[in-house]
């Protein structure tokens, strides 16, 4: 089977090297061999074998009866859009990696495949190398999914963790995310939560069968956690982590992003560095975690070549995937309940124990001129209301 791959950046070129070097065994699995017949790019690549098949439009790979499943791993709404939308409309079936496509126009590119029976598989669109997509979409399917939450980006618990265990200011933590290749030098999609936000939308629309739109989710990054902060989280007995969390009360849908402190009873409290985990909760199973590797290359690239696997085998059948392009209206966050973490001026301490429920005082050495406190659970609208009549240093979501 004939292949195209759109894209050489680093998972493209992972892409490439699952196949070559598994060569044997992706064959068997997919019961024909399956070669790399085009890979486009704007750029030339001097010296690599991609050389050979490299080429620098995309009729040409569209138009060619030969080529059967194509990888979008280009990134960006458009021209990715427009490219998957045009090799679905021939009858091409589409393997892709692209967050933000997937997130914006899932729905109808599922819809465009299942009327011509070829796929649109995105298994490495969310959480890199652990499988998450599939189990959602057939191994869970018995299951009503009350709760998904997880930590989804590996660069911000990266940074997260370097600060827990080395006392880093964000800044310098972000700087050696940058240096060492987690972080882009615009850290933007990662640092203030929007990469998370894309994927935790692409879960939630899977999970419930409808579109769910990402700019409609309450988004905040990591970027005001302080090293203060994380110290006061260790002394609660805590540790800091992004999470994208969506969940159903009754028959309302609730999603955010936003970084929470979490117990060391927490399933995901050990959860650090660069790997990402998801925690889905069923009505009947109860609680089931996938914990990996979130990001990389070979891990990105292996999710990918599952897909086209996949792809192979269902070859003019489409493997179904609930989810319409009908809206899911998502509930506003100010009704859902979560603890606070929270810190005041000291001189605001006998007015924030009227305002709250405190479950716990949290005192910090060389932070005198602070009264810091978790309160008990609470509404969001109500903790914004009685916050408003306070100078808050900063506060934090718990679950302890």
């Amino acid at each position: 089977m004939k292949i195209a791959v759109l894209g050489y950046g680093t998972v493209g070129s992972g892409v490439v090297e699952v196949i070559k070097r598994n060569y044997d065994n992706i064959a068997k699995r997919a019961r024909e061999e399956i070669d790399v017949k085009y890979v486009l790019d704007l750029r030339e690549f001097p010296g690599d074998p991609v050389m050979d098949v490299l080429v620098h439009d995309f009729p040409t790979i569209v138009n060619d009866p030969e080529v059967k499943v194509i990888v979008e791993v280009m990134g960006g709404v458009e021209p990715a859009y427009t490219f998957v939308k045009e090799a679905l409309l021939k009858g091409k079936s589409v393997c892709t990696s692209n967050k933000e496509l997937v997130a914006k126009h899932g729905a109808e590119l599922l819809e465009i495949a299942r009327q011509l029976n070829v796929n649109f598989l995105f298994e490495a669109s969310v959480g890199g190398g652990i499988p998450i997509i599939r189990p959602l979409n057939q191994s869970l399917t018995a299951d009503e999914i009350e709760e998904i939450t997880g930590i989804l980006n590996g660069t911000t618990n990266y940074i997260l963790s370097k600060m827990k265990d080395e006392g880093m200011e964000f800044e310098d933590a972000l700087k050696e995310a940058q240096e060492k290749g987690y972080a882009e030098k615009n850290p933007a999609a990662d640092v203030e939560g929007y990469d998370a936000c894309r994927k935790i939308a692409i879960l939630t629309s899977l999970a419930y069968g409808m579109q769910v739109q990402y700019e409609e989710i309450p988004t905040e990054g990591i970027t005001k956690i302080t090293a203060t902060d994380i110290r006061y989280a260790d002394a609660l007995g805590g540790s800091i982590k992004l999470f994208g969390t969506s969940k159903k009360v009754q028959d309302k849908v609730y999603a955010y992003v936003a970084p929470k402190i979490i117990g060391h009873k927490h399933p995901l409290y050990s959860v650090n560095g660069v790997f990402n985990a998801i925690l889905v909760r069923g009505n009947v199973l109860g609680d089931v975690m996938f914990y990996g590797s979130g990001a990389g290359k070979l891990p990105t690239a292996s999710a990918v070549v599952s897909d086209v696997i996949d792809a192979a085998k269902h070859q003019n059948v489409n493997i179904m995937q609930l989810w319409s392009s009908k809206k899911l209206n998502l509930e506003a966050t100010k009704t859902l309940k979560n603890q606070f973490f929270v810190r005041v001026a000291a001189k605001e301490k006998e007015k924030a124990e009227k305002l709250f429920d405190i479950a716990e005082f949290v005192t910090l050495g060389g932070q005198e001129d602070e009264f810091a406190f978790l309160t008990e659970s609470m509404m969001e609208e109500d903790f914004e209301e009685a916050a408003k009549q306070l100078t808050v240093i900063n506060s934090i979501r718990a679950e302890m």
